[in-house]
């Protein structure tokens, strides 16, 4: 059962990355069958690495149709846009360390902001040392993360981009971050619709 529970935390790992980087994108479907294969395992592990993920509200589980990652509606999309603001906010307040560069750089291809993006908030919920709040954060970022891949087809004038976002924390310019970061979240906030009809195309075309 130890064994099981160990590949299970590891299969947890490396889903949870898959599904930051936009191996799958909201309304795909994940096959747990395929999965334990790719990594040469049982579906047990496998199984319970989604379940762990589902309580985390970054797989569904539809029943017949099967695990997917999760396709919002317009009213879900604005209230985990307004839930990330909120947490981020509450981060900033919490108290930051002085400035150094904490955003993980990595290399990322132009046009990944949805990573660059998923780094910053990862840099800011690392920050702070209130422990609920960093877990908040972090789960609320991470279910994010597939929609910010899907949502690079959408062509928009997007100021604050997530380099100059970083170049506020990195600066420790907190009043220039949080206005940067209400803009960022009320601009996605007035594109939902956008969003929502671009992830369904993408969904039915998948089907």
């Amino acid at each position: 059962m130890c064994a099981i529970h160990s590949k299970s935390a590891y299969l947890h790992g490396q889903i949870g990355q898959a599904l930051r980087s936009g191996r799958y994108l909201p309304g795909q479907r994940i096959d747990p069958m395929a999965l334990a294969a790719e990594f040469a395992t049982s579906p047990t592990p496998v199984r319970y690495a989604l379940a762990r993920l589902a309580g985390e509200g970054r797989v569904a589980d539809h029943a017949r149709n099967g695990l997917l990652v999760p396709l919002p509606t317009e009213i879900a999309l604005r209230d985990q846009y307004d839930w990330q603001e909120r947490l981020l906010s509450m981060a900033l307040e919490a108290g930051v360390p002085p400035a150094a560069d904490t955003v993980d750089r990595g290399r990322s291809a132009d046009g990944q902001e949805a990573l660059e993006t998923w780094r910053l908030f990862d840099a800011i919920a690392r920050a702070t040392s209130l422990r609920p709040l960093q877990d908040a954060l972090r789960q609320a970022n991470d279910r994010l993360a597939p929609i910010r891949w899907a949502k690079q087809a959408l062509v928009v004038d997007a100021s604050p981009t997530p380099a100059e976002l970083a170049g506020h924390w990195q600066r420790r310019d907190l009043p220039a971050l949080r206005a940067g970061l209400q803009r960022y979240h009320a601009l996605r906030r007035h594109l939902v619709p956008q969003i929502i009809a671009l992830l369904v195309d993408r969904r039915d075309r998948l089907s």
